[in-house]
């Protein structure tokens, strides 16, 4: 029986993985690791894809592992091969949720409609994205909202359709959310909330039709309306999987010589999306696989980014933006500079926060959410006030 650690999935948690012990990586995409924090700027234009790449890592790249025979040990891949493991670790990512759209069937996408998961979605979106072209995104939380701004800084019109009341609605509350719109609106990104989106029509399948009939004409459609993990492997292994991979403490699925890692592992109930937890959960399980012990308890990470433009907006989230009956809530707001903090706290801890234009008080917030021990007896402003460093 093979002692070898294999990888399935050549992204963020599988690369970072790779660093800490030897492995042997599947990577379906054809690209070395790469960053996809970056792909915005990619989009935008203001980076290069080789700008993006990770640290190098030997991956088998284009090949796609299609079953898990459990009881060989076993991964069979399209290209013919069965590849042995002692331990096997998936770290298959995730997929982008393809809306059920008039007119869009899965896999079948229109010439000119993507999904914006990938370096390559991000590298046909560039050479489309020319001065002047129209551009809907569908979807506005945290991967439209980088869409649709990269899109406006390569001087594509772009018109933003959010199915809910605000943008970024799982991070910010609704004050930090009209920032956010102001800021796009200043790029010349038309913004429309509580709008739904029926399908795609026209003669390229690219025009978009709203609920109450208005059709967008567009030559380019980006799809931000979410990700599901990857968890096809996994079930069809008989893996306990439910919104994602299931993992205990030591990233252990319900097969003791199987890990999952990444976006497509749920721990504790918890499926976390986010490349911050993905490079935890990788180095957590390095060391639980070079030396026998360590632990994962979850990941407490605050969510930062920069939107550019002539003023870039600098913005971190976390928790709970938004109170329960009986939390203490402080904010500050400078309407002329365009900043906005805010903090929850419940009892002694802090829950939740989100900061956007001035991140003076993100160090200090960041020690207070990451370490969730009980907040020394002090007023919320201080929270807000101190600068403990960025």
């Amino acid at each position: 029986m093979s002692t070898d650690i294999v990888v399935i999935g050549g992204g963020t948690a599988g690369a970072r993985l790779a660093r800490h012990v030897p492995v042997t990586v599947i990577g379906e995409e054809t690209h070395a690791p790469y960053n996809r924090v970056l792909l915005a700027e990619v989009l935008a234009g203001r980076y290069g894809p080789e700008v993006t790449a990770l640290p190098p890592v030997p991956v088998r790249r284009g090949v796609r592992a299609v079953r898990i025979d459990r009881a060989a040990r076993v991964v069979h891949c399209d290209d013919g091969r069965a590849v042995p493991y002692g331990r096997l670790v998936l770290a298959t990512g995730s997929n982008p949720v393809l809306p059920p759209l008039r007119g869009l069937r899965e896999g079948r996408l229109p010439d000119g409609v993507h999904p914006f998961r990938t370096l390559d979605d991000a590298l046909a979106l560039r050479e489309r994205a020319r001065a002047g072209a129209r551009a809907v995104v569908i979807g506005g939380g945290l991967l439209g909202v980088m869409a649709a701004r990269a899109l406006a800084e390569r001087g594509t019109q772009v018109v933003l359709a959010q199915q809910d009341e605000r943008l970024m609605e799982r991070q910010l509350d609704a004050q930090a959310s009209s920032l956010v719109r102001a800021h796009l609106e200043v790029l010349g990104v038309e913004v429309h909330t509580e709008c739904r989106v029926r399908g795609l029509t026209g003669p390229a399948g690219t025009d978009v039709e709203l609920a109450d009939g208005f059709v967008l004409g567009a030559e380019l459609v980006v799809l931000a309306t979410g990700v599901r993990p990857r968890t096809g492997l996994a079930r069809d292994a008989g893996l306990d999987v439910r919104q994602g991979v299931v993992v205990d403490d030591e990233l252990r699925t319900s097969d003791p010589f199987i890990h999952a890692v990444g976006d497509c592992a749920e721990h504790r109930g918890t499926v976390y999306g986010r490349a911050g937890a993905a490079l935890e959960q990788a180095d957590a399980l390095g060391a639980l696989l070079a030396t026998g012990r360590g632990s994962y308890p979850g990941t407490r990470g605050l969510t930062r980014l920069t939107l550019g433009g002539p003023r870039p907006l600098d913005l971190a989230a976390f928790g709970e933006p938004t109170p329960r009956p009986g939390d203490d809530v402080a904010h500050l707001a400078d309407a002329t500079r365009g900043a906005y903090r805010k903090v929850v706290v419940r009892g002694d801890r802090l829950v939740g926060g989100v900061l956007l234009g001035d991140l003076g008080a993100v160090g200090t917030l960041a020690r207070a959410w990451e370490g969730d021990e009980p907040l020394p007896d002090a007023s919320l402003l201080h929270l807000l006030t101190h600068d403990g460093g960025s």
